[in-house]
């Protein structure tokens, strides 16, 4: 399932954090016209607004202490995303895509900024390296790279901004927050214990899509439901983008994801579900206290044993192309003779003669964890002997393959971590948390002009 994610320095498809704004979502919750929630803000409980909003008007460029983001700004690097994801957005998605986008620059312009402020600079010669590593991420040499980013209607400018920007704020994050960060021996031996305390039980790794349902509008939430879990069947809309866009959690903004969870902390229709579910799979409408959910397993594992899914498998691959404007008929007799050739490998040293006689491609791939595989594969991985071939899988357009194990490393047996490690994990999450909060503040004083 894919998302509109952004190519980051250090990963081609980490989400963006701010989420894409929706217009006219339902509230979570609505009060009635004589109350008003506790806010500390001193709101009257009978309010009137003097003026007029037009909520259509959406402006698209703004001035961020006097740093101007243009409308190119937002537009090549909304380029640079569709075309990272390789996705066609709706008018409306592209839309609710560009304010996402300008949100994110004003996020990076107020980074930079408070970096330099602080006497951090970021040299050509970092930026350089750094586009460098983004060009092989996407497996082009610099030249190729920047040509790709004015073809798809994006700019070495826009993406070398932003990696000025994620060096600026890493680089002050370890001068200004990190040092301040210090997690002490009885914090970690506390996480330690509740970990040995749950050595064995399963974890769910599930994402949500929570829509509230009074009682007059029990039926009408349930069609919407059954429709956006047609939607995303259909592969017409990712999960995460109808999480942000529908649903009504808190966690909307990270495309639904409830993290790693175990049963007893879900309610007991979900933890049902997820108990009941394979990976990859949604189940709902779910009846959850107010309305319904739409949950989607994206992995299970149990604590502190290991995953057969991490076995690390050396593989060779044989491909077979299908000509242009083969028959169904052609098709299946090539498929057959196909399974025939590999049912009669004799080990990998054999796949290459055999191959070779059969006008197939070898391709080599010595370190591929099983968990990496799609999910109809991962399975038969697991059961076969080395030496062996799957069955043929492909598809009339892209042609049939096979995969021959050629060998296997288990995964190791999981133990408890460290106490270094888990004093990292603790640190790190700090350092997050206090970062957010910067953030948080430098976009609470910042002058930003919308243009």
């Amino acid at each position: 399932m894919k998302s509109f994610a952004t190519p980051r320095l250090f990963g081609r498809s980490a989400l963006l954090a701010t989420g894409i704004i929706m217009a006219g979502a339902a509230l979570a919750q609505t009060v009635a016209d004589n109350q008003t929630p506790e806010t500390n803000l001193n709101i009257p409980a009978n309010l009137q607004v003097f003026g007029k909003l037009d909520p259509n008007v959406r402006k698209p460029t703004a001035i961020v202490n006097d740093a101007i983001i243009t409308g190119t700004d937002v537009d090549q690097r909304v380029a640079l995303l569709i075309a990272a994801n390789n996705v066609k957005p709706s008018p409306e998605d592209r839309e609710r895509l560009r304010l996402q986008v300008l949100s994110g620059l004003i996020d990076e312009t107020l980074q930079i900024q408070e970096a330099k402020a602080s006497d951090i600079t970021v040299t050509k010669e970092e930026i350089d390296r750094s586009f460098a590593g983004v060009a092989r991420s996407f497996n082009k040499p610099v030249p190729e790279l920047r040509i790709y980013l004015r073809a798809v209607g994006s700019s070495e400018r826009s993406l070398r901004r932003q990696i000025e920007a994620e060096l600026s704020w890493s680089r002050y994050l370890r001068r200004k927050v990190e040092p301040f960060i210090n997690v002490g021996d009885t914090e970690v031996a506390g996480i330690i214990a509740r970990i040995k305390a749950n050595q064995g039980a399963e974890e769910f790794h599930v994402k949500e899509i929570y829509l509230t349902a009074s009682p007059e509008r029990e039926q009408q939430v349930l069609s919407e439901a059954r429709a956006l879990i047609g939607e995303i069947q259909k592969g017409q809309k990712p999960f995460e983008q109808v999480a942000h866009d529908r649903s009504e959690a808190s966690t909307a903004a990270v495309g639904g994801d409830l993290g790693w969870v175990r049963a007893g902390q879900l309610p007991e229709t979900l933890a049902q579900a997820a108990v009941e579910m394979r990976v990859n799979q949604l189940a709902g409408p779910v009846p959850v206290p107010g309305g319904y959910s739409i949950l989607y397993l994206v992995d299970t594992r149990t604590i502190g044993t290991s995953d057969p899914r991490d076995t690390v498998l050396n593989l060779r691959q044989i491909s077979l192309a299908f000509k242009t404007g083969i028959t169904t008929a052609e098709a299946t007799d090539k498929v057959s003779a196909f399974a025939k050739m590999t049912q009669e490998i004799r080990g990998c040293g054999d796949v290459a003669k055999a191959a070779a006689a059969f006008g197939a491609e070898v391709v080599d791939n010595d370190s591929i964890k099983v968990r990496d595989l799609p999910p109809q594969l991962q399975d038969i991985m697991l059961k076969l002997q080395i030496g062996e071939s799957t069955p043929p899988f492909g598809s009339p357009t892209d042609g049939v393959r096979a995969l021959v194990l050629c060998g296997r490393d288990e995964p190791k047996v999981a133990g408890l971590p460290s106490m270094e490690q888990v004093r990292q994990q603790m640190e790190q999450r700090g350092v997050n948390l206090r970062a957010d909060h910067k953030l948080r503040d430098l976009r609470r004083d910042a002058i930003v002009e919308y243009r």
